[in-house]
């Protein structure tokens, strides 16, 4: 078995005359975890689907541990958590897991501590056509675990979770990568992925438009810093004039610059002295870099009007 759990090469689908996936070319290693961003409609779930093997390549290769997508041994080492699950509703949680592990050679002995696991051991006796979307998802979640994966797609896993639950998935997500298995995860989520991932991919329009760490992307990018000062006292003017900012209330005056000029900047408001009660100083988010390699805006980085 290899470092690299997923290769993808060249790949591409297409759609009569509509191309989804147009030369994509990415690799998750073992014990990565790799966030999958892009807009409605950007390629990202016909990608999951071709390396599962469930939507045919036009063009291009995609290797799982060096088996073929649907190979025996690519679908052994998978694990796939789409979006929207759907059981069987007249089936208990405990029922359904239990068809699962059977299917997948599995001991039902598993069963129990997989739904202890997820947090559906109180409700495991209930009819899954009772449970809210949330309880199905941690279901969907419980069947990936099944087999201990090598490689999980996770397609907006926490669709439907409330904050503590995904907290909770978060944490199951850190224990599969730190037994070493690869994790594709794609979610629109952003602020919840920001600390959470290793790598960020970013599909436009079937096209891969960004593949780095998330401090490569920011160096690469270059967008503006936002700094807040707070004035000390009634010295808000004098302080946005001193730093050629803007007021935005009585206390407060805010500028952007650039990465480079951080430094230098700070630097400047440190010889300020008494005039300050406090400094914030805000990187772009993840948000921010999406919407610049996505669409392009601040381009050049220009600063915000």
């Amino acid at each position: 078995m290899t470092d690299d759990a997923l290769i993808v090469q060249d790949a591409v689908k297409r759609y009569g005359d509509h191309v989804t996936v147009s030369g994509v070319s990415l690799t998750v290693r073992a014990g990565e975890r790799v966030a999958l961003l892009g807009h409605n409609g950007a390629g990202k779930t016909t990608l999951m689907k071709l390396v599962l093997g469930l939507t045919p390549l036009d063009g291009g290769r995609i290797s799982v541990f060096g088996a073929a997508p649907g190979d025996r041994t690519a679908r052994r080492l998978s694990a796939y958590l789409p979006e929207s699950v759907a059981f069987n509703k007249v089936l208990t949680g405990r029922e359904q897991l239990r068809l699962f592990a059977r299917l997948s050679g599995e001991p039902v002995a598993i069963v129990d501590p997989l739904l202890e696991r997820v947090g559906l051991a109180e409700a495991a006796h209930r009819r899954i056509g009772t449970w809210s979307k949330g309880m199905r998802q941690r279901l969907g979640l419980a069947q990936a675990l099944i087999g201990t994966p090598k490689l999980a797609l996770l397609d907006e896993p926490t669709s439907g979770l409330d904050p503590i639950s995904r907290h909770e998935f978060y944490a199951i997500v850190d224990e599969m990568v730190a037994a070493g298995t690869a994790v594709l995860i794609s979610s629109h989520a952003l602020t919840e992925l920001e600390a959470r991932t290793d790598r960020i991919a970013i599909l436009r329009d079937g096209h891969l438009v960004a593949n780095d760490s998330l401090a490569h992307l920011h160096a690469r990018a270059q967008l503006p810093i936002r700094v807040r000062v707070v004035a000390h006292g009634d010295g808000a003017d004098r302080l946005a004039d001193q730093l050629c900012g803007q007021r935005i209330n009585g206390h407060a005056v805010e500028f952007f610059c650039l990465p480079g000029e951080k430094m230098e900047r700070l630097t400047q408001i440190t010889a300020l002295g008494g005039l300050i009660d406090d400094v914030e100083v805000v990187p772009p988010s993840l948000e921010d870099l999406y919407r610049h390699y996505s669409t392009g805006n601040y381009s050049t980085g220009e600063m915000p009007k």
